[in-house]
């Protein structure tokens, strides 16, 4: 939860007051162009940007103070699985569960378990002793979105998760949200699209100009966006709900 949120880099002010809350089980999805400080919400109700005013929560506690870590699995922007380092697939998704088990405990059954099952979720089982740094981009995204479900969160956090991967990629990512989602997980995402996500939201939240202009059902973009060979859902001034403010 973020409240009258004001976020400035350099001076330059990026979001204006926002208020947003996310409640269990929910899967809102945080539309807008490119800079229009959509990111930068997601990201001060992490705490891994500043507020210069107001205040942000997770799960009912200060961000300052929060601990629980492992109950949040969050997927940043364009960040490879591989970051430089060999490692197989599955020592990646290994990784998400070092919240939950702790550094110093070795991995039990049930760890293994998690890690196969998220690996499962994403359709990258058969490709789990392979080094990461050989796959495709969205499939190194996949590996990401693994890692956090293999923690067993209880909110997935995503930053634009689609942005440049293949349809196989944005195909497996919608069946794996959908069994999060399925099993009373809770999620927030960052889009610019939603394409094959669509079905899973259940609101939307639009950012323009570090405004929110729009909270409620997905907008329907009109003109030619709204054709039914456009095949991608995202928010395009003027949107089709009545009384939203116009943000052209």
């Amino acid at each position: 939860m973020v409240r009258h949120g004001v976020v400035a880099y350099g001076g330059r002010p990026v979001l204006h007051g926002v208020s947003v809350s996310v409640s269990a089980g929910e899967v809102v999805a945080v539309l807008g162009a490119n800079g229009s400080g959509k990111s930068t919400l997601v990201r001060a109700a992490l705490g891994l940007v500043p507020l210069r005013h107001g205040s942000a929560e997770l799960f009912g506690t200060p961000v300052r103070r929060f601990r629980q870590w492992k109950r949040i699995g969050y997927v940043p922007q364009r960040v490879g699985a591989g970051s430089g380092v060999p490692a197989t697939v599955r020592e990646v998704v290994a990784a998400g569960r070092l919240a939950r088990r702790g550094l110093l405990r070795p991995a039990r059954a049930a760890d293994r378990e998690a890690v196969d099952a998220a690996l499962a979720a994403v359709g990258l089982a058969e490709r789990a002793g392979e080094p990461v740094g050989t796959l495709s981009g969205g499939q190194q995204q996949r590996t990401l979105i693994a890692r956090a479900l293999a923690g067993e969160p209880e909110l997935l956090v995503l930053d634009e998760p689609t942005a440049g991967v293949d349809a196989a990629s944005q195909a497996a990512f919608a069946a794996a949200l959908r069994g999060f989602v399925a099993g009373g997980g809770t999620v927030l995402l960052v889009a610019h699209e939603l394409g094959p996500l669509q079905p899973l939201v259940g609101r939307a939240v639009v950012v323009h100009q570090g405004e929110i202009v729009h909270d409620g059902p997905v907008p329907r973009p009109a003109g030619h966006h709204a054709d039914p060979e456009h095949d991608h859902v995202h928010p395009h001034p003027p949107y089709d709900l009545p009384g939203l403010w116009n943000a052209q």
